[in-house]
């Protein structure tokens, strides 16, 4: 990356993608200026570590990964609890506090917010979360000091977490999905159960096919739950993992094409107003190595983002080149490791399975018109193979089905 004479750098959201874009930013032109703006009071925390400190397994301080001094030494000017009202395309500025800012280039990597709980006697509530923000994650702990039982509702990964944190600190936990397993877009029948051994192992008690059907509430807090067979729970917490919702609304108005899944734009992560890019979970991109569009919402994505769209801030040209994954424990005894395309993204693709029921284990290869573009590793000690696996995504290669179930034994 080279930068032919003074460049002005703006990035909205300092989050990974964000403060990795600045950094390689500033490290390709010691000249150019980056100002980085957020609106939460924190510098760039690890989200993935939010439910180890939720677990009270680290601290706070351990979550933090860039400081305020760090920003001041790489000549990052970071502004905090700053909201940016608007982008004015035209003539390449933005607004925030009353104040304009011009640019060369800019960055929207704003991420998204979680869905609130879509119940009345949810907002306001003394007892109900979502879990996305460190102040989330901090407010959730102090709850679980005084509870006895809590209660995480939704199938995704974030209703997972909570789940588990819950059981962690030692309270009554209840899941409850509306799905008959958790995941229910990308496990089958059999994979999910391996979950649900995992998380009865741990004390989670489990509620498929429920949905909420009225929270109840006395003096500020909601008392108990009732699902829609007519369970009643009661509890102290409530935690919902309900998706999110995308934080493009700057640039409404600007010409700036954005869709359901947050700012378009092509693998070079530029949208269709020359000068503006997306990055991370707010991006809805084209990958030219799956051949498709699609938002990846993990940390591994924001990262490869964050040096792709710097290089093209700068004036380069880099395409999108890594193939998306996202690992995590599941529960005690289960880990997940899933990379590339799945069931959950588009139905046309075409799975092989292998479920080894002793060892808890499974593997699933997802493929696209004979091309492998996609995987999934369940189970403690069964991640061998995942760079074999990537490299023949990257590979564009065209695999013959009979050999399909084979590959499923890669392990190099």
């Amino acid at each position: 990356m080279q930068s032919n004479g003074f460049r002005r750098y703006v990035i909205i959201g300092n989050g990974f993608a964000g403060t990795t874009a600045a950094e390689q930013l500033r490290k390709a032109d010691a000249a150019c200026s980056i100002a980085l703006f957020t609106d939460e009071p924190y510098t760039l925390y690890n989200r993935i570590a939010l439910p180890p400190l939720l677990r009270k397994q680290v601290t706070q301080q351990k979550v933090i990964i860039r400081d305020e001094a760090w920003h001041e030494k790489n000549n990052i000017k970071l502004f905090l609890r700053t909201l940016v009202e608007s982008v004015v395309a035209e003539e390449r500025y933005i607004v925030a506090n009353g104040q304009s800012f011009p640019y060369d280039a800019l960055l929207v990597a704003t991420g998204g917010r979680p869905h609130p709980p879509p119940y009345e006697n949810a907002k306001g509530a003394a007892n109900v979360y979502t879990f996305q923000f460190m102040d989330d994650t901090l407010a959730i702990s102090d709850q679980l000091e005084h509870s006895k039982a809590a209660v995480s509702v939704g199938g995704s990964f974030i209703a997972y977490e909570l789940a588990e944190a819950f059981a962690s600190r030692g309270v009554e936990t209840h899941w409850i999905m509306r799905g008959p397993h958790f995941l229910r877009r990308m496990l089958d029948e059999e994979t999910g159960e391996l979950v649900d051994q995992a998380a009865r192992a741990d004390g989670v008690h489990m509620h498929y096919g429920e949905e909420i059907k009225e929270l109840v509430r006395s003096n500020g807090a909601v008392t108990k739950v009732i699902t829609s067979s007519g369970k009643e729970i009661a509890a102290d917490c409530y935690g919902f993992g309900l998706g999110l919702a995308l934080n493009n609304e700057v640039l409404e108005g600007t010409g700036v094409e954005l869709s359901r899944n947050g700012i378009v734009c092509d693998d070079r992560l530029e949208t269709n107003v020359k000068g503006i890019f997306a990055a991370g979970d707010v991006a809805d991109f084209y990958d030219p190595i799956l051949e498709m569009r699609y938002r990846m919402g993990t940390w591994n994505n924001a990262g490869a983002h964050g040096k792709v769209v710097a290089a093209n801030m700068a004036g380069g040209d880099v395409k999108y080149h890594d193939v998306p994954e996202y690992s995590s424990k599941l529960f005690s005894e289960q880990t997940i490791l899933q990379f590339g395309l799945s069931p959950e993204y588009r139905d046309d693709l075409e799975t092989v399975r292998k479920i080894e029921g002793e060892t808890k284990r499974c593997r699933a290869l997802y493929f696209l018109n004979g091309r492998l573009v996609g995987g999934l590793l369940l189970g403690k000690g069964n991640m061998g193979g995942k760079r074999k696996y990537v490299e023949a995504i990257k590979s564009k290669a065209v695999f013959p089905a009979e050999e399909w179930t084979a590959m499923l034994d890669w392990r190099a």
